[in-house]
């Protein structure tokens, strides 16, 4: 998940460099390109496979018919970028196994998507997540998420391509732009003919890929220091086995309560309702099969965390046997592992491929879930509402297109990143500071009935220019200050890793410094609560903004996009606690009138207002209905 990596100016490929780089046997050569052409055939087996009888709907919903387990991978790839594969172990290197308590997070973080999130969504029969926001507020909402969304993901797909290519560059000498071309072209390939199956699928092989190359560093690793056992006795005895931190202090890194519950809010951003995500779980068989892939990320989830937190670990126990030279003491952080990687599996052909192979495992499934969500957001919610008259097979052309298109702007993107020297930390830093603000629109609208048009316009706004205020001024505090923050009250900004997140961390000693004053203070909000306070920011002046408009009096309100929030929590309660709070059960044909619930439709069918096809509800809609505790007027 989010992952701490040097924000120090990237590193010249190693063309001006005298340093003796490890050489790629061509067994690791083999290895490498295998992993391309495997993705690729996946691809285009998915494209050649009923060539000419495709529709939009198995291009980029994979005709709703993907099951629950290479959903659940895909999930997990999707923000499993190579950034995390770097920056996870060097965190734990450097700091310690503090970070690990990120896990905790893991649980509510995908709980509430599986119940709240894919129920609301799943049901409203949507493509894009966007669609919703027309749903719930109107067309202009929806366009300015979808606006949001694209900006955030276009920065995020050249820096998710040409970060890792240039570390790999400078550790191992592996040519930067050949494996940047590679891997965009490929990934652009596969993307636009095999539409979301393919996406999926190659996801599920590049998970395994990932897996296999994590694993050959621990094994190989732990049996050149003595065994899993003296890894851990290393680590306690030099202090890199962290115990709870309790310190609510949310201007401290990393705490227990930091990263348990600002993760939290991390995590929805991400698996709530980031359209990467939700496209996959709208893409399952039925509902049923969309929640138990979100359950089932959660044991990946925490493996694939145990196992960088290992290789950190090991990394650790193995320089302090055999120190670091000089020049790898003095590299980015985000390089330790690949010169690590290097060192360990040198005179084993094969391994360091295999690893090279894993970490472009992380980036090619990340990239394609980009491609393939920016095609569908651009097709559904800017193209299609202006011209509904497209015939399939030309929405099938242009949505290929589209994909095409945004693989050659990642190339380009990915150039420009090459261009931007130590402005490229601002770059990465713009994909988590846009996750809270949209996070914050959607529970606005999913949460608050009296929520209106203007308060989410005003509200999404209020949340982008908070985030950019804060996640910028960390970005030039750091910068210009002249001494380096310390590592517990540090300017931080989030990164895409995973989509998840990495955090940016400057490369510093472990030295303690007087605590920064003002604005300088406020600059170091923990990276983990920026979802959480961009969120709250978002609804609070949505809130308000609703209720000095009017809230949604003279507008029509789709009972379908909101969650009975409060009366679900109230009927959790005892009984006799529900008597106490003054709480009623009220039948299903009142749940009907106070919108709590849509209306039963008849023959289980319910359309909505775009005139799309009618979506087969099941009873669980209405299920437990007359059981739902709604509080009073009297005790209001």
């Amino acid at each position: 998940m989010s992952v701490g990596v040097s924000t120090s100016a990237p590193v010249s490929p190693t063309s001006g460099t005298s340093m003796s780089m490890p050489a790629f046997s061509l067994v690791d050569y083999v290895v490498f390109v295998l992993l391309l052409v495997l993705s690729l055939a996946i691809g285009l087996y998915h494209a050649c496979r009923g060539w000419g009888r495709h529709t939009v709907g198995e291009l980029l919903m994979a005709n709703r018919k993907m099951g629950c387990l290479p959903v659940a991978l895909s999930l997990l790839a999707t923000f499993q970028s190579a950034v995390a594969i770097l920056g996870v172990p060097s965190e734990i290197y450097r700091f310690g196994t503090q970070y690990w308590f990120l896990g905790c997070c893991y649980f509510l973080g995908l709980l509430i998507p599986a119940h709240i999130f894919i129920p609301v969504f799943y049901r409203l029969h949507l493509t894009s997540a966007y669609e919703y926001l027309e749903l719930r507020f109107n067309k202009t909402v929806r366009v300015c998420g979808t606006v949001t969304f694209i900006f955030q993901m276009v920065i995020y797909m050249g820096v998710v391509l040409y970060a890792p290519s240039l570390a790999l560059n400078a550790v191992t000498g592996f040519d930067l732009w050949l494996s940047v071309l590679a891997l965009g072209i490929v990934c652009t390939i596969y993307t636009a003919l095999g539409g979301l199956k393919a996406v999926i699928w190659t996801d599920v092989f590049q998970t395994v890929v990932m897996f296999l190359g994590q694993l050959a560093v621990i094994t190989v690793g732990s049996a050149k220091v003595g065994g899993l056992g003296r890894v851990w006795a290393v680590a306690s005895q030099h202090g890199r086995i962290s115990g709870f931190e309790l310190n609510p202090d949310p201007f401290v890194r990393h705490t227990f309560w930091t990263l348990a519950i600002g993760g939290v809010f991390m995590m929805l951003s991400l698996y709530g309702v980031n359209q990467a995500q939700v496209q996959r779980y709208l893409s399952s068989r039925t509902e049923k099969a969309a929640m138990l892939s979100c359950y089932a990320v959660f044991p990946f989830q925490q493996v694939s965390l145990c196992v960088g937190s290992l290789i950190g670990l090991v990394m650790f126990t193995y320089y302090q046997e055999y120190p670091m030279s000089i020049q790898q003491a003095q590299a980015a952080p985000d390089q330790f592992v690949l010169y690590f990687v290097m060192d360990i599996l040198k005179g084993l052909p094969g391994l360091p491929g295999l690893f090279i192979a894993c970490l472009f495992s992380g980036s090619l499934s990340t990239i394609s879930s980009a491609f393939n969500s920016l095609a569908t957001v651009t097709m559904e919610d800017l193209i299609r509402p202006w011209f509904p008259e497209f015939s399939e097979a030309r929405a099938i052309m242009l949505s290929r297109g589209l994909a095409f298109g945004y693989g050659l702007l990642c190339l380009g993107m990915a150039y420009i990143s090459s261009q931007m020297g130590p402005v490229l930390q601002a770059a990465i830093s713009i994909f988590g500071m846009v996750g809270g603000p949209l996070l914050g629109l959607f529970c606005l609208g999913m949460f608050f009935p009296c929520a209106n048009p203007p308060g989410a316009i005003v509200g999404l706004l209020s949340g982008l220019v908070m985030a950019f205020w804060i996640g910028i001024g960390s970005i030039v505090t750091s910068m210009g200050s002249s001494m380096p923050p310390s590592s517990t009250n540090g300017s931080n900004f989030s990164l895409p890793t995973n989509l998840t997140i990495a955090t940016a961390t400057t490369l510093m000693p472990l030295t303690t410094v007087s605590k920064p004053t003002g604005l300088r203070r406020f600059y170091s909000l923990s990276y983990l609560w920026y979802s959480a306070h961009n969120s709250t920011t978002v609804i609070v002046v949505g809130l308000i903004v609703s209720l000095l408009t009017g809230r949604m009096r003279g507008r029509s309100l789709n009972p379908a996009t909101i969650y009975p929030v409060l009366p679900k929590l109230l009927a959790l309660l005892p009984l006799s606690w529900q008597k106490r709070l003054h709480c009623r059960s009220y039948g299903q044909d009142h749940l009907v009138d106070t919108g709590v619930f849509p209306e039963k439709p008849r023959n289980g069918v319910l359309g909505d207002s775009r005139d799309k096809e009618p979506m087969a509800l099941d009873d669980t809609a209405y299920q437990g209905s007359s059981s739902t505790c709604i509080l009073q007027e009297t005790s209001l």
